[in-house]
């Protein structure tokens, strides 16, 4: 038995921009509605879902120092493919030129951190000694332009880690605490009518109540299995759903807010790219560095969470 090191995170963003002027434009809302009510102010619109997810685990390659021949798989989390055969997976793995095992992963905004578990626990097993995790959709392409209430919402993008085995097993992933509650599954939806998406259903006032729920027990017991406490944990990597979602779920944990990571403003909702966007950030600006305690956590459709604490090793 060994353990798993999060090494590199890559992303990769859209050029085109999405603004708040673009909806007054478009739909009877404002900024300050659409800012007071969520936080955003820009999204990223554009790119395919394998273009995206390939730039950003090239990017998390090129700055993790593994050697490609070592990378056994290829793993990604997403509710947008460009197409359901082949897999988005299998599209990166070609485009980076890897000769590894890929698949895809579906558990909408908490794909990111399933994935990140389900790599663990193959490289804990010494099934693979490397791989590359990302996160990545593209919501503009499943959503409703006359649904004020989630248009508003949802941008583009993706982000990717490159985690390698940890033979000593006394750093990198610490602990997770990960499940689905299915019977709630109609509060969040994006159904295919005709064969086609036709936008993202949800209750907003119902799935704010359960996501914040969920999200701080969920997020409770990944610190505790740690055998830790918050106040040793130097971010939270959290699913950009909603500003006031995470402000919420920071004030239950009893938790500075500015330990969550938000990149939202200017990202909007990415799904299941938030979580390594906001990594990327918070390494990027230096408050995560190499040996520091995160946790990353996502949450969304299925109703579904998942939970990850790990040391970065970046």
């Amino acid at each position: 038995m060994t353990g798993s090191r999060l090494v590199s995170v890559g992303t990769a963003l859209p050029d085109d921009r999405l603004t708040n002027a673009d909806f007054e434009a478009m739909m009877e809302t404002t900024d300050e509605w659409i800012v007071s009510r969520t936080g955003i102010r820009e999204r990223r619109v554009g790119g395919t879902t394998t273009g995206l997810a390939t730039d950003a685990a090239r990017q998390a390659l090129d700055r993790s120092g593994v050697d490609r021949d070592r990378i056994d798989l290829v793993v990604v989390a997403t509710q947008t493919p460009d197409d359901l055969c082949p897999s988005t997976a299998a599209g990166v793995q070609h485009a980076l030129g890897l000769t590894c095992g890929a698949f895809d992963l579906n558990a909408a905004c908490a794909g990111f951190s399933y994935a990140v578990v389900t790599v663990h626990a193959m490289l804990v097993s010494g099934a693979i000694r490397a791989a590359v995790v990302v996160g990545v959709d593209r919501m503009t392409a499943a959503t409703d332009y006359e649904d004020r209430g989630t248009a508003i919402l949802f941008g583009d993008g993706a982000g990717a880690v490159v985690m390698t085995a940890d033979p000593a097993g006394t750093v990198g992933v610490r602990s997770w605490d990960m499940g689905t509650d299915g019977g709630h599954s109609d509060i969040l939806t994006s159904p295919i009518k005709d064969g086609t998406i036709t936008g993202v259903e949800m209750d907003g006032k119902i799935l704010f109540k359960h996501m914040v729920g969920y999200a701080v027990e969920s997020a409770r017991a990944a610190v505790e299995r740690a055998g830790i406490g918050f106040d040793s944990v130097r971010a939270v990597l959290a699913h950009q759903a909603n500003q006031r979602i995470l402000d919420a779920v920071a004030d239950r944990l009893s938790v500075p807010r500015d330990t969550f990571v938000s990149v939202i403003a200017h990202t909007g909702n990415t799904s299941a790219a938030s979580v390594p966007l906001a990594l990327d950030a918070a390494v990027g600006d230096g408050r995560v560095r190499s040996g520091d305690t995160i946790l990353l956590t996502g949450f969304g459709g299925g109703l579904s969470w998942a939970s990850t604490v790990a040391v970065w090793q970046g």
